[in-house]
């Protein structure tokens, strides 16, 4: 079963690893905010590159990588801001006392909490590592994009927990409580502790390795893997027409993320074309056991927030999905799959992140997927 409906990655044509070109122009201040080089020459594309470029980070044109100033206006026509949704069901309902089971309350309460300090995980690896080392101004055009959207999502779940009452103090820190959640964010922190040092540099096989690790953790498997148990629980919720204001905007945010993936995943693989000595068989293994072990970490996750499950999902499913996932996200970088063949148990996940075609979903209909204040609704 073909999954989700992604874009496969539009690469610009290989050019030779960086050990063999020529080294008489110097690399490119990384900051932007270096002394200006009077008299210097214009940019070549030819010297716009993802990492170690020797073009001027601040000219944006001319664009060498045209998907991400596709992705950059994708993400600008997909704006959308949680106050725009109404919460008064939802409300209504958690305030019921027979309106959830108290497995359903116990998931949406660790669900909260994974997603709560997630999205801020995310940002500053975006503002702190990944800026600072991908040197592309298109590429850079798209990371404050996407940490807006970041922004954005972290306020979707402050809406939330305001609107219900929670308490704040126990679902923003949840992060550190729960066992399951502390070790997917620990394990992501590893990843990234280094790249936000001041004095840490790309330019060495070794440093450039590291960067593209954090590119793997925090794209492909933050973002690409860990929020599908969560989109998959509220999601599934939502089908049953429950918690409709929180599944709605859960769907955005999983619109969102799937242009996040998209991009991080064309990155990595645009970096492994600029530099294929980095993209060694140990290396590749590497990532392999990465996968791996998030898909595991995973699991452990879904048994944490539903440890009797509830109808029509429960974390034996959810692990099936995050083997399903893992082979896919491995497909996608261009390696061999983890996880035997795994079916999708969850097909309507796709339907739920499809910008262009027109779904019903809960009491209302989105026509078009496009600027909040421009959503039309029947």
């Amino acid at each position: 079963m073909t999954m989700l409906g992604w874009s496969e990655p539009n690469l610009t044509p290989t050019r030779k690893p960086q050990d063999e070109q020529a080294h008489d122009t110097p690399l490119g201040d990384a900051t932007g905010l270096g002394d200006i080089e009077r008299g210097a020459a214009r940019v070549s594309v030819d010297d716009k590159r993802m990492i170690n470029a020797r073009a001027d980070v601040n000219q944006l044109l001319p664009l060498k990588y045209r998907w991400a100033w596709e992705k950059y206006l994708a993400g600008c026509n997909n704006h959308w801001m949680p106050t725009e949704v109404s919460m008064q069901a939802d409300i209504a309902l958690w305030k019921s006392r027979d309106g959830l089971t108290d497995d359903e309350r116990l998931m949406i309460k660790r669900n909260l909490g994974f997603f709560a300090a997630s999205e801020s995980l995310v940002a500053n690896n975006i503002v702190l590592a990944i800026y600072r080392h991908l040197t592309n101004p298109e590429c850079r055009q798209y990371l404050l994009r996407q940490a807006f959207e970041e922004a954005v999502h972290t306020h979707t779940f402050q809406y939330i927990v305001d609107s219900l009452g929670l308490n704040e103090g126990e679902l923003f820190n949840m992060y550190r409580e729960v066992p399951s959640i502390t070790d997917k964010a620990a394990w992501a922190l590893d990843y990234t502790k280094h790249l936000d040092d001041p004095d840490f540099q790309t330019g060495t096989p070794d440093r450039d390795r590291a960067f593209l690790r954090d590119l793997v953790a925090f794209y492909v498997i933050f973002e690409g893997m860990w929020f599908y148990t969560g989109f998959a629980q509220i999601l599934s919720l939502g089908r049953r027409n429950k918690m409709v204001g929180i599944a709605e905007q859960y769907q955005y945010i999983l619109r969102d993320e799937s242009i996040h993936l998209n991009f991080g995943i064309d990155v990595i693989n645009q970096i492994k074309i600029e530099n294929p000595d980095l993209w060694t068989n140990a290396f590749q293994e590497e990532i392999r056991g990465m996968l791996k072990n998030a898909a595991e970490l995973e699991a452990a996750y879904g048994r944490d927030t539903m440890p009797r499950g509830f109808l029509g999902l429960n974390a034996g499913l959810c692990e099936q999905y995050m083997h399903f996932i893992a082979n896919r996200r491995c497909a996608q970088l261009g390696l061999a799959p983890v996880f035997p063949a795994a079916g999708n148990p969850f097909p309507w996940m796709s339907e739920a992140m499809d910008l262009k075609k027109e779904k019903n979903f809960f009491e209302t209909r989105v026509i078009e997927y496009q600027n909040g204040g421009t959503l039309s609704w029947e």
